[in-house]
């Protein structure tokens, strides 16, 4: 039984069925972007499709609307994809599996894609039925928004003649986003040599973090993973000499990381005002194991105690240990990586002095992985200040120098101001205030969606940004809000009647 059984609205959690049973993680979405293009040609609708798969499909004016103004309706066809570390879901191949959970609408062990999925299938829903009614449509559906807005910043506006755009990437039923962070991905890689060495490997895992949305969920100080295991990492390394053989962790630069691991080989150890050496032939194992062991409780208890009910399940433990010779970076070079990860600041770094409540700058190292002879950390930045912004990203870069490590700034784009005049929002709070008898919420967040760069390419675009509720995106406990879906639809609808 498909899991949209006898949900409302039926079309729309039709086509986000169809939609999660094609894999589309970021980096991965050839197969959605054929699925939108045929949707189009299936119906003899005005599409296209460019080079890296972005989908701009258009729909004419139902009899009445011809002579309005049309409307842009715009999302992303990428989603964040992770899952729980048990679950056997391949996502770069298989569809997830759906399923019910009171008012929402979850995936088994992975994340569910409601980010941005539902601006897909709410555009789908309209444009498959003539029962509507609206203005000229231009449903633009865009790659690889949450790895640095690619699509956005790649498409070519030219068949687009709409002068307002309703984004529909946010997650909270009755706030309109009316402008956000700008942001940027910085990929710090460190280069490095291996030689065999012997010792203890062992394997040293932080897990258990909550994790969540590095811009939305960024002030509520959760845990970064990434960060909690570089000072772990220099913890040891002041009594044991330590090479590391590879390190790793996260799923994505905007997604704060819920776990990390380190692969390192112990060569020696301190033992009061003693140091042993394994090459030396003075190495005791069991004593090396038990100040190993005895350092990780002692900082596990250390985070649990600083993260309180945040991340109150967080685990850090010695998965491994066992004599092995392995090829590793030599002791010098791997404390040069361990004082990078260590240093590396991460969370809210200043709050609006505009708007209260509101992150201005913040960071999140969201990847770490170590393969083709370097290591690479991935960090996502965000700032509603263009200097702040670039400020921070020269700390980076700085810190990067001093570590020998190179650093590639990419994904860069532009915050979306805040514009006092709005005849879009103004007509999109009148329609609210009929429907639902209150005021919805004008705000701007520190999360990035795309009105900006869209912005930036057609002069007086006028953008709101909206969505139904949805819960934990960016995690495997990801959850969209039913009834929230069926009232934003139908507002959607009401809007578009009445534009």
């Amino acid at each position: 039984m498909r899991a949209r059984s006898n949900l409302e609205p039926g079309d729309v959690f039709y086509f986000f069925e169809e939609i999660c049973s094609i894999p589309h993680g970021s980096g991965n979405t050839d197969g959605i972007s054929s699925y939108l293009a045929c949707f189009a040609r299936q119906r003899d609708l005005e599409h296209y499709q460019d080079g890296i798969g972005n989908v701009v499909i258009i729909k004419d004016a139902t009899p009445g609307y011809e002579n309005h103004e049309p409307v842009m309706l715009q999302g992303h066809m990428d989603m964040v994809a992770v899952k729980k570390p048990d679950c056997p879901i391949d996502m770069a191949k298989e569809g997830l599996k759906l399923f019910v959970e009171g008012d929402w609408l979850m995936a088994d062990g992975t994340s569910l894609g409601g980010d941005d999925g539902i601006a897909v299938a709410y555009g789908l829903a309209l444009l498959d039925s003539n029962k509507y009614k609206h203005p000229r449509i231009e449903l633009v559906i865009t790659v690889d928004e949450e790895v640095g807005m690619d699509g956005a910043r790649a498409l070519d506006v030219t068949p687009l003649k709409a002068k307002r755009l309703i984004n529909l990437d946010s997650e909270e039923e009755g706030i309109f986003l009316s402008g956000c962070a700008g942001g940027a991905r910085v990929n710090l890689n460190l280069a490095h040599e291996t030689q065999k060495r012997k010792g203890i490997l062992c394997e040293v895992s932080i897990a258990g973090l909550k994790g969540g949305h590095s811009g939305e969920e960024i002030k509520k100080e959760r845990g970064n993973a990434i960060c909690l295991l570089g000072r772990t990492l220099y913890k040891l390394s002041e009594r044991l000499d330590i090479c590391i053989k590879a390190l790793e962790g996260g799923v994505a630069d905007n997604a704060i990381p819920s776990q990390a691991k380190a692969y390192i080989l112990i060569t020696g150890y301190e033992n009061g005002d003693n140091r042993y050496k394994i090459m030396q032939g003075e190495f005791s194992e069991q004593g090396c194991v038990a100040l190993l062991r005895h350092t990780c409780e002692k900082l596990g208890r250390e985070f649990r105690s600083e993260l309180s009910d945040k991340d109150a399940d967080v685990k850090l433990e010695v998965v491994s240990a066992k004599l092995s010779e392995d090829m590793v970076i030599e002791e010098q070079n791997s404390k040069k990586v361990i004082c990078l990860l260590n240093s590396i600041p991460h969370g809210v770094q200043a709050m609006s002095s505009a708007m209260e409540g509101l992150v201005e700058t913040s960071l999140n190292p969201g990847l770490l992985s170590t393969s083709n002879g370097q290591i690479s950390i991935g960090i996502s930045v965000r700032s509603s200040v263009e200097s702040s912004k670039k400020a921070l990203i020269g700390k980076l870069k700085s810190m990067a120098y001093l570590a020998g490590a190179q650093i590639e700034v990419t994904g860069d784009y532009p915050g979306w101001t805040y514009k006092k005049d709005s005849p879009l929002r103004d007509k999109m709070v009148e329609i609210y205030e009929e429907m639902y008898h209150e005021k919805p919420v004008i705000k701007a967040i520190h999360a990035g969606v795309e009105c900006g760069l869209l912005a930036h390419k057609i002069p007086e675009l006028d953008c709101v940004s909206i969505g139904p509720d949805m819960r934990n995106i960016h995690t495997a406990d990801e959850g969209l809000c039913i009834s929230s879906t069926e009232r934003v639809w139908h507002y959607l609808l009401s809007l578009l009647e009445a534009l």
